[in-house]
């Protein structure tokens, strides 16, 4: 988790505009030298914990809230969604001062308990704001991930790129979109015909999914399949499950690259550096960690939070060890078409954005 905290530091910038966190039980907790009697409780979506993605960048956030401020944070673990609804009220009995939900799937239990309390605060990752008591956390990695598509195109030896989801659902289906688009992109611009394996913006209903965030045997089958297809970049957006395609890319022997989502590849799972081209990075660390912040020093939460390639609540990785297999120019391309997204100059039209963008 060490590597995790790192995340931080790096979204520590991210500018806010809120207040109020809590803190939750499981058989995790945290304080850090303070007198703060203010406690975020966090409940974690299936993954777990050790997800190597959107859990255990929601914690890393967590604990350095904890350590700056030293409110008391703990969390609860969901083992199916069934656990969502009991874990709230867990935490709503247990009296947190701010209840952090962590992913889209929770967004009906999460809002269904606020409306039942409404002097409880909650905070949720993945999902918009429910005035007064929910405060959002959203992430446009729609762009983000059109950077990546447009780097996996450039990158495929084999004119053949994949990408598949954990579940249908709009915190996936939007890297999804982001990442063909960005190859479409490529396409049109360097008058060339990279195909995508698992995905087409158009038809979403026959996209690729392993129906998991845990399963990384079925990320791995998913993996092998793209591969004996001919695709020689994997883009999984299925949190652990992503896992066996880093496993099936590695088994390649250098042939096939995987591009991470939400985290770091290299921080968050570096026993599988050598096949991250990059990664697709959510700021969950840092907006988790400010808005715990905020909350623990009497602060109100209002409005939402929305990260996007401008205020780098989402971006590119380093590259680690493919950094001298990338061209300089392509690099310089992909800064340009990241001030290019900012600018308004290249439209994502991914119905999956958050609409506050």
């Amino acid at each position: 988790m060490a590597k995790l905290m790192r995340l931080v530091a790096g979204a520590a910038g991210l500018a806010l505009a809120i207040a109020g966190c809590g803190s939750a039980p499981e058989e995790g907790g945290e304080k850090a030298g303070g007198a703060s009697d203010f406690s975020a409780c966090m409940v974690t979506d299936v993954g777990g914990i050790d997800d190597r993605s959107f859990n255990a960048a929601s914690w890393a956030g967590m604990q350095a809230a904890a350590k700056n401020t030293g409110a008391k944070v703990q969390y609860v673990a969901s083992t199916s969604e069934n656990d969502y609804v009991p874990n709230i009220n867990r935490l709503i009995s247990q009296k947190c001062d701010l209840i952090v939900a962590v992913g889209g799937l929770m967004a009906k239990a999460t809002t269904d308990a606020a409306k039942a309390n409404p002097n409880q605060k909650f905070a949720i990752v993945d999902s918009q704001s429910v005035p007064p008591n929910v405060y959002g956390m959203e992430f446009n990695t729609a762009q983000s991930s059109f950077q990546a598509g447009y780097l996996a195109a450039a990158m495929s030896k084999t004119g053949k790129v994949a990408t598949f989801g954990g579940l249908p659902i709009q915190p996936v289906t939007i890297f999804m979109d982001g990442f063909y688009e960005g190859v479409q992109y490529y396409n049109k611009q360097k008058n060339k015909k990279v195909e995508v394996l698992g995905w087409n913006e158009a038809n979403p209903k026959s996209g690729s999914m392993a129906n998991s965030f845990t399963d990384q045997g079925a990320g791995k089958r998913i993996a092998s399949n793209f591969i004996q297809q001919g695709a020689d970049i994997i883009f999984p957006v299925a949190g652990g499950t992503g896992l066996g395609a880093a496993a099936a890319a590695k088994e390649s022997g250098g042939k096939v690259s995987v591009i991470w989502v939400d985290t770091d590849g290299c921080e968050s799972a570096s026993q599988y550096c050598d096949v991250f081209l990059t990664s697709v990075t959510k700021g969950i660390a840092g907006a988790v960690q400010t808005t715990v912040e905020a909350a623990a020093k009497g602060q109100q939460l209002t409005g939402s939070y929305l990260g996007t390639l401008q205020n780098n609540g989402t971006g590119l990785a380093p590259f680690h060890q493919f950094d001298s297999k990338v061209p300089a120019e392509l690099k310089a391309e992909l800064e340009q078409i990241k001030q290019d997204i900012i600018a308004g100059k290249i439209k994502i039209t991914s119905p999956n954005q958050p609409k506050s963008s």
